[in-house]
């Protein structure tokens, strides 16, 4: 009898604050992208996104400066297109937090409190 290949399951994504502001990785705060993008304008983004990280990765293997400095700038382009770098998409004032670990900032407690890592 053969066996059924089990599919596994969707691993869960990132942890999001409650602001929606950031994502948790390993502890750090990394800026969501905004959700004031419109659906198709984000997977335009994305889709560069993606292409410009595969060229780094490819200029990496190569040891490719040039391809390196072009692709890490399209890299920058689509972040800040993003909302991910640059000026933040939020309106009330708030500082930004991103690259910061969570329990240095204001999100330390529902940090701690949910803490899975």
């Amino acid at each position: 009898m053969v066996k059924p290949e089990s599919t596994p399951a969707a691993a869960p994504g990132p942890r999001v604050t409650p602001d929606g502001r950031y994502i948790v990785a390993r502890g750090r705060l990394w800026r969501h992208s905004s959700p004031h993008l419109p659906a198709s304008e984000r997977e335009r983004l994305v889709r560069a996104l993606m292409c410009a990280r595969a060229d780094v990765a490819r200029a990496n293997r190569t040891n490719d400066d040039s391809l390196r400095r072009g692709a890490r700038q399209r890299v920058q382009q689509a972040k800040v297109g993003l909302g991910e770098r640059g000026p933040v998409w939020w309106d009330d004032g708030a500082p930004d937090y991103n690259r910061h670990m969570a329990i240095n900032t204001p999100y330390r407690e529902w940090f701690l409190a949910g803490n899975t890592e």
